[in-house]
């Protein structure tokens, strides 16, 4: 059984996913709320970034795991078999789940930066964020 209840919204998916990658200890794990970017492919992204494959996959299977618990729709998935960026598809939100060197590569905040950027706050509700908090994710580099 779930210590987490079945979220009502996608705004609610989306904060479940972000906390259910901290718990496996994901890093810099931001929500990008699309609702308002036309043409966007979902409402709601949840990135995070892992150390490992290990990591990535244990995020991964947790995540899976809890969700059908819960009795969520399967979401797909892809890049499960080389595991450095993983794909969940919850269809109104979908979660990146990323090596860091990949992540840094590919920079989905960049490209998604009118978005309205989420954190977790300490107790687990879904934060804006200011736009200094954000500028880290919107340089060149967001992993050392």
């Amino acid at each position: 059984m779930s210590k987490y209840g079945k979220p009502r919204s996608s705004k609610g998916l989306a904060t479940l996913c972000a906390k259910l990658a901290e718990d496996k200890l994901a890093n810099d794990i931001l929500i990008l709320n699309l609702e308002d970017i036309e043409f966007a492919p979902t409402d709601y992204f949840v990135i995070c970034s892992c150390d490992t494959e290990i990591q990535v996959a244990a995020v991964l299977e947790y995540m899976v795991n809890t969700t059908k618990s819960l009795k969520i729709q399967k979401p797909h998935i892809e890049g499960e078999t080389n595991k450095e960026w993983v794909l969940v598809d919850y269809f109104d939100v979908v979660v990146h789940i990323m090596k860091k060197e990949i992540r840094n590569y590919y920079r989905l905040e960049k490209l998604w930066g009118k978005a309205q950027f989420l954190k977790l706050s300490d107790d687990g509700k879904p934060l804006v964020m200011k736009f200094e908090d954000i500028k880290p994710f919107l340089k060149e580099s967001i992993v050392d």
